[in-house]
């Protein structure tokens, strides 16, 4: 994604393209991310935001790709493949808007160097680790994989 556009323009500028190639789940999916940051932005309005700042948006396709992996284990778990590859499909897509992911080692990495400077001992401090670790990896990793790693380090 190109830095110097904003989120919505290349959304705006993506949904043309997925029009043009014919592409439906594309279409779709960047369509409801416009629709998404358009709510947020009509949220934001009355505290005199007219746009999203790049945090607000990088919570914003984190919140709809957790959406998407929550549907993803919905539908596996009811036997509904069809819909958990659509599902699939568009959290791919999403994905491609977030900040790269941090590799299993790189997260496991940050997360021992965050116990150590909050002195974490136990399963009791799991929240000293966790509010540094959403933080610092916020769209970067995903919450529930960050959670059973912090857990598994305090065990």
């Amino acid at each position: 994604m190109d830095k110097k556009m904003s989120l919505k323009d290349q959304i705006g500028e993506d949904i043309k393209t997925a029009m043009k190639a014919k592409d439906k789940i594309r279409l779709q999916t960047v369509r409801s991310i416009k629709k998404a940051i358009l709510d947020k932005e009509v949220e934001l309005r009355p505290q005199g935001q007219d746009s999203l700042t790049p945090e607000q948006e990088i919570e914003l396709l984190s919140q709809q790709a957790k959406q998407r992996r929550d549907s993803i284990e919905h539908f596996n778990n009811a036997g509904r493949d069809d819909l958990a590859d659509k599902e699939s499909q568009e959290l791919a897509i999403i994905e491609t808007y977030l900040p790269e992911q941090v590799s299993d080692r790189e997260l496991e990495s940050i997360i021992d160097d965050l116990i150590v400077a909050s002195g974490a001992a136990t399963i009791k401090d799991l929240g000293k680790v966790m509010g540094p670790a959403m933080k610092q990896l916020k769209g970067k990793a995903d919450g529930k994989k960050i959670q059973a790693m912090v857990k598994s380090k305090l065990a």
